[in-house]
C-alpha cells in the first residue's frame, strides 16, 4: 500500500513564528517567537529562564521598516532541530515543520497541486526529495523527535 502525501502548498514562512532553538545560556531547548503585532521577537527558555526580546523593526532609507524572517534569526540562535546529512544539514524550525517534512519524506506517492514555485517543498534541497535518502532521513527525524 502506498503512503500518500498531498502538498498543502505551505511556504517556509508558515513555520517562522515559533522556532525551536538551542538556549544560549544552558544549551537546552528554547523557543524564539516573532510577534508581528508588537513588532518584536522574544527568545525564552523554560529550563533556565533565559529571556531576551528584540525589535523586528529597522531603519531603511530613513524610514522604519519591519522584517519578517524566521524568529531564530533575530537572535542568531542555533536551530534545535538540525542534523548533518552527507554534505548538507537537515533542518526543521519546530515540531509542526518536522512533522510536515516527515509526512512528505515518508510518502511513496507525493501529490502536488497548483504549484507556485514558492512552496516549501519546491524550495527544499534535492536530498529531501530523493527516494534513496528516505530511510536515512526518517532515521534523522526519529532522532530529532526523541531529542
Amino acid at each position: 500500500m502506498q503512503n500518500r502525501f498531498s502538498d498543502q502548498n505551505k511556504t517556509i514562512s508558515s513555520f517562522y513564528e515559533g522556532v525551536w532553538v538551542v538556549c544560549p545560556s544552558c544549551s537546552k531547548k528554547a523557543i524564539a517567537k516573532a510577534n508581528i503585532e508588537n513588532k518584536s521577537a522574544r527568545l525564552y527558555c523554560l529550563s533556565c529562564g533565559y529571556n531576551k526580546e528584540t525589535s523586528m523593526e529597522f531603519l531603511y532609507a530613513g524610514q522604519k521598516a519591519l522584517t519578517s524572517m524566521a524568529a531564530h534569526l533575530y537572535f542568531d540562535a542555533e536551530l534545535w532541530l538540525q542534523h548533518p546529512f552527507k554534505n548538507d544539514v537537515f533542518i526543521a524550525f519546530n515540531g509542526e515543520h518536522l512533522n510536515y517534512l516527515e509526512q512528505y519524506i515518508s510518502a511513496t506517492l507525493r501529490e502536488h497541486k497548483d504549484r507556485t514555485h514558492f512552496t516549501l517543498l519546491e524550495k527544499l534541497p534535492k536530498f529531501y526529495h530523493e527516494a534513496k535518502n528516505r530511510k536515512a532521513l526518517l532515521t534523522i527525524i526519529k532522532k530529532l523527535v526523541d531529542r
